[in-house]
């Protein structure tokens, strides 16, 4: 599942990057939690939490259906 995550953030990227922001997997969980970093510009954004749960956990959830929850490590 790892590489799935993996594969759905590489399409996430490039629109984070856009806005000088970034992204890192931390981990996947047998439980379905995935827990990425946010890097660049989005580290400390305000908006932050609405882009990784509106935003990042959306698609992923699209992407690999088994993901229950998408958290900031």
């Amino acid at each position: 599942m790892k590489e799935r995550v993996e594969a759905a953030l590489e399409k996430i990227r490039p629109s984070l990057e856009a806005d000088g922001g970034g992204i890192e997997l931390v981990d996947v969980g047998d439980d379905g939690v995935v827990k990425v970093k946010l890097t660049g510009a989005c580290h400390g954004c305000p908006m932050s939490q609405m882009t990784l749960k509106n935003g990042v956990e959306k698609m992923l959830k699209k992407e690999v259906p088994e993901i229950k929850e998408v958290i900031s490590a």
